[in-house]
């Protein structure tokens, strides 16, 4: 809203600053800034309101240290990070832009179920909470809404450089390479890490039949995003088990995709760095910079002890988030780099719950891989402080941060 006010004075006033606001950057500070705010000034009148309201989290006694002690410490928590990532936005975005559009419809959709979820859990005593199989529907859900804009809007779209380049003679006997840009077209393309042309376009997988069979790319480019959201909110959901991991671990990632959305919408460092660019994406980054925001900002309150849980009202949506900005920014396949810590936990339970089942059916009895999954509670089971374990885990965070982030050149 503010956008759009300074953008009004600077046009008819040309009030001395208010151009600022026509800076990214500029926007993406004061987003980043009030988040923080919000969220530590708010946020202890949010704990204090869900422990009146008793919603308190219901912990079984699994035999990890200092378990029993946060019995009752309320959760729901993510309704700060939620409000303090949406109301800076609000004031600092285009909130025309249809990829700010796209992340503010993820957080309350996700933000909707982790709450029911919650809410069934604490108020309605349903150890279950919402059924798995609805938690599910939910997310894919978001996945065809996700799929079909990114696929079907005519905003969504990319430039590409044209194969004929032209020489523009300068100065002496120096050359320089013009680059001509191409209109802006729809594409199902992305990025590989690794490789020198690094480019996928999902409708490869289906164009081989047939070239006419390119405008049913959708069949495979849908169900993909579907499967990217799945995965990733529920990586961040099964990460959130100790203090501090989920909201730190995300923050971390987050800030990786602020510099892929940065980059990625503007046409002189893409081309630059011969990466693919996505106009109108870099007005994400003041959403990534609020969100970020939050999250920091909710450590106040999460770090060890825990004064507050986030509850699925907060790692559903952090999920939710993340892999909906690693889509828009055309970084999907960066997910299991990028989001590894995500990925090590859901691998984590997939391997253990697998490797009981097969003990079980051939040797009578159920063996077990971890101590305990996700991979965290091993850890914690193996004696090791919950804080040297988020400590740890963040750590591994930074270096997948680094080498995603080195994937830009590194082909």
């Amino acid at each position: 809203m503010l956008y759009y006010l300074f953008e009004y004075i600077e046009k008819h006033y040309q009030f001395p600053g208010a151009s600022l606001f026509g800076f990214i950057t500029f926007r993406a500070a004061l987003a980043i800034v009030a988040s923080l705010l919000i969220s530590i000034a708010y946020g202890k009148k949010i704990i204090g309101m869900l422990r009146k309201n008793q919603m308190g989290e219901t912990i079984r006694d699994l035999g990890l240290e200092g378990q029993v002690e946060k019995a009752g410490t309320p959760t729901m928590g993510g309704i700060i990070i939620i409000l303090a990532t949406l109301l800076p936005v609000l004031l600092f975005a285009k909130l025309g832009n249809i990829y700010v559009i796209l992340l503010i419809i993820t957080t309350l959709w996700m933000g909707a179920i982790g709450f029911m979820d919650d809410f069934l859990k604490i108020k309605k005593k349903n150890k279950e909470g919402l059924a798995g199989k609805f938690k599910v529907m939910g997310q894919v859900g978001l996945g065809i809404v996700i799929g079909c804009v990114m696929y079907f809007h005519p905003e969504v779209t990319i430039k590409q450089e044209k194969e004929n380049q032209t020489e523009a003679i300068v100065k002496g006997q120096q050359k320089d390479i013009t680059k001509v840009f191409e209109a802006e077209i729809k594409s199902t393309k992305t990025t590989i890490p690794f490789v020198k042309n690094n480019e996928l376009d999902y409708a490869d997988f289906i164009s081989w039949i047939s070239p006419e069979f390119t405008k049913y790319a959708w069949i495979v480019f849908i169900p993909l995003i579907i499967i990217v959201i799945v995965a990733v909110s529920n990586g961040a959901n099964l990460t959130d088990g100790i203090d501090g991991l989920a909201a730190g671990s995300s923050a971390i990632m987050t800030l990786t995709l602020a510099i892929f959305a940065w980059i990625s919408g503007n046409i002189i460092f893409s081309d630059y760095l011969n990466i693919m660019y996505i106009p109108r994406i870099g007005e994400t980054v003041i959403f990534i910079a609020a969100f970020t925001g939050a999250l920091i900002g909710f450590l106040w309150y999460n770090t060890y002890p825990a004064q507050v849980f986030m509850g699925d009202t907060g790692s559903l949506t952090i999920g939710g988030i993340i892999a909906v900005i690693a889509i828009t920014t055309r970084k999907e396949l960066l997910i299991p780099l990028l989001c590894g810590i995500f990925l090590v936990e859901n691998l984590s339970v997939v391997i253990q719950v697998s490797y009981f089942k097969f003990t079980k059916k051939k040797y009578g009895e159920g063996k077990r891989i971890f101590l305990m999954s996700p991979l965290h509670h091993h850890y914690q089971k193996k004696g090791i402080h919950e804080s040297k374990i988020v400590t740890r885990f963040w750590i591994v965070g930074i270096l997948l941060a680094v080498v995603t982030v080195v994937t830009l050149k590194l082909r």
